[in-house]
């Protein structure tokens, strides 16, 4: 197949995926998974309920060890009972000699964490070419890049296995674009699916893995497969990031932002998602894919201005709460008690890597604040906020607060007692950082309410 342009394969059926067997067209193969993280995980668990044989492979022996009991180190709905379901094709190791032996198709899913420069740190990844240059791989092997790489990096990755005697190993660019919190959906249902390769051949084997899920197959180079994933966040957090400006400025002239993105959303050319003002993104995706890029554009000497005004938006965003918080309490925020509601970077999740949660926290403690919090999934939060007082529940958080701030839109905290809450605070201060709650609603209730952009009733 040439590459001179993307060509899409449209699918229209979806084909559900059948519990107890393999799907109907699916040719059920050997696979194997590198980095049983989130996305090595739920790559694998959800392969095997479309039939397939999978083994992971970690070089966590404590991740290992709990998976090999049912046990699901990360939060992920649906996970755990997937993973039940489909326990007799799931197969976990930290040995690469026994994952290769018993497959075919080589899923790369290490981590590609930020840099101090904002580079794609790709030593996991090269780490992963030298084990396979000691350990040995043939010819029935394809390496099918799950990880977010930086544009060039196949081609570098198949420099390297040429130059190391594992030129007949294939490899295959397949870039992953699940959510936290619906990543089993995204996967089994998914908008697209992007494959990029040097060998047709090598391409089709993996296009095969997707097609009883019905879903658009967009086959093309494997430089432009890892653009794809890059300016799909970058363009996402741009959304956000927009939103969030245009929220400022409502606060300023007092348009109503909701209302705003609402008349936007309906416009085909723009549509709704991603058009929810609030206090910025997090995650381990957005913050780290846009700095990539910005980094990417330097080190080919272009500068791109549009994402460095994206990731200044969003820092800033966080820190304007420390100023609606001012405005309300005073500027010395010494020996308030402020309550932070919700912890990880967005619901569904246990996930706090670059959360709002943590810039939060710590500015309130600069401020010599009294910060408590709660969240009911993230565990172990002391050790990422120390300082922070952790309660167990919304009301014991909020108790004797001068002002909480919603930070994560958890259902467990938009559904909560409110009027409790408002007759457990010192002060009702009530700073919505997701515009998850009613203004009017809350204002009846009695809480002196401000959202993000937001006119109250």
């Amino acid at each position: 197949m040439s590459h001179d342009d993307a060509m899409t394969i449209p699918s229209t059926a979806v084909t559900a995926p059948e519990p107890a067997g393999t799907p109907a067209g699916s040719t059920p193969e050997r696979i194997g998974v590198i980095g049983a993280g989130y996305v090595g995980l739920v790559t694998g668990v959800c392969l095997a309920a479309l039939g397939h044989t999978v083994t992971l492979r970690d070089i966590d022996a404590a991740k290992i060890d709990a998976l090999h009991v049912g046990r699901v180190p990360i939060y992920e709905p649906e996970l755990d009972m997937l993973m039940s379901e489909h326990a007799e094709r799931l197969s976990y190791t930290l040995d690469l000699a026994e994952m290769l032996e018993r497959s075919d198709l080589v899923f790369i899913a290490v981590d590609t964490p930020p840099t101090y420069s904002g580079d794609a740190d790709l030593s996991r990844v090269m780490g992963v070419l030298d084990e396979l240059a000691a350990t040995g791989a043939d010819a029935r092997h394809v390496l099918i890049m799950k990880s977010t790489v930086p544009v060039g990096t196949g081609e570098r990755i198949r420099g390297e296995l040429d130059s190391r005697g594992l030129g007949q190993v294939g490899y295959v660019s397949n870039p992953e674009f699940l959510k936290e919190g619906a990543a089993i959906p995204d996967f089994m249902r998914p908008d697209r699916v992007v494959i990029g390769d040097f060998d047709p051949a090598q391409g089709d084997l993996v296009a095969r893995l997707y097609e009883p899920l019905g879903a658009p197959i967009v086959r093309t180079s494997v430089p432009s497969a890892e653009m794809v994933k890059y300016a799909s966040n970058a363009f996402l957090a741009t959304k956000i990031s927009f939103i969030n400006e245009i929220a400022n400025v409502c606060e300023e002239v007092g348009a109503d932002v909701a209302v705003v993105a609402k008349g936007m959303g309906l416009d085909a050319r723009i549509g709704p998602a991603f058009l929810r003002a609030g206090i910025g993104f997090g995650g381990s995706c957005f913050p780290k894919d846009v700095a990539a890029l910005k980094q990417l554009a330097g080190n080919s000497g272009y500068h791109f201005q549009l994402l460095t005004s994206v990731i200044e938006v969003n820092e800033l965003q966080k820190r304007r709460v420390v100023g609606k918080l001012k405005k309300h309490l005073g500027a010395n925020l010494e020996g308030r008690r402020i309550a932070l509601l919700g912890l990880a970077f967005k619901p569904e999740t246990n996930d706090m890597r670059e959360a709002s949660s943590l810039v939060l926290g710590g500015r309130l403690l600069a401020e010599g604040a009294i910060v408590t919090a709660y969240d009911p999934v993230v565990d172990g939060a002391e050790d990422r906020l120390r300082g922070v007082e952790m309660a167990d529940s919304v009301e014991g958080a909020v108790r004797d607060a001068d002002a909480a701030v919603l930070v994560t839109e958890w259902s467990a905290i938009l559904d909560a007692d409110w009027r409790g809450i408002h007759a457990a605070m010192r002060t009702p201060l009530l700073i919505d950082g997701r515009n998850a709650l009613d203004p009017g609603t809350m204002g009846r209730l009695g809480f002196i309410y401000e959202g993000v952009g937001r006119v109250a009733d």
